[in-house]
């Protein structure tokens, strides 16, 4: 995903500021994709020198507010069927994983304690938001339909990680005497 089709997305759901759409990257994305202000304020300009989006109002102190073109439309949507996925998963959380190695036993059990906490505790705040969506509180639009997909895929993502430090925290892989040892099957 590129922070571009990310705004033109969220300009897609009307006019907003720069510091509006900070704001909602934030909330609505920044899990899967964080953003900080400047990137956003630049990306912007960048957007609006392309054709992509274009003032819509400004307000006081120099505030604008972008709206999304017929070309930023069709960019986005051009973006969402026609450019391949990235699928590259960045994620500090499994890229720690492989240095486990380096930590004493104690200081990785308390890490896979807190990592398994967390991602539970998100996955059920996410459940939470899901179930709301699904009463409809949120509205019953494609707009509402399409972040309840995304937020089963957070929920399962999120469950999966938390079964994953339960797993690495109770298999304790690391120094286990019979980790790696085939196992005799039943009845040998």
């Amino acid at each position: 995903m590129s922070l571009r089709h990310g705004l033109l997305g969220l300009l897609a759901e009307g006019p907003a500021s720069g510091y509006d759409l900070a704001r909602r990257f934030s909330e609505a994305l920044g899990l899967v994709w964080p953003a900080r202000h400047p990137q956003i304020y630049l990306e912007l300009n960048r957007l609006e020198s392309a054709g992509l989006i274009e003032v819509d109002s400004h307000g006081p102190r120099g505030r604008k507010a972008y709206r999304i073109t017929g070309e930023g439309r069709a960019e986005v949507r051009r973006w969402l069927t026609e450019v391949d996925v990235d699928h590259t998963f960045r994620m500090e959380t499994l890229f720690r994983s492989y240095f486990f190695w380096l930590m004493d036993a104690d200081d990785l059990a308390a890490h896979l304690a807190s990592e398994e906490e967390f991602y539970g505790e998100l996955a059920h705040r996410l459940r939470g938001y899901a179930e709301g969506k699904d009463r409809g509180e949120w509205g019953t639009g494609r707009q509402a339909r399409a972040m309840r997909i995304a937020l089963e895929a957070g929920i399962r993502v999120n469950e999966a990680l938390a079964d994953w430090a339960r797993w690495a925290r109770e298999t304790d892989p690391m120094t286990a005497e019979d980790f790696g040892v085939p196992k005799p099957a039943d009845g040998e």
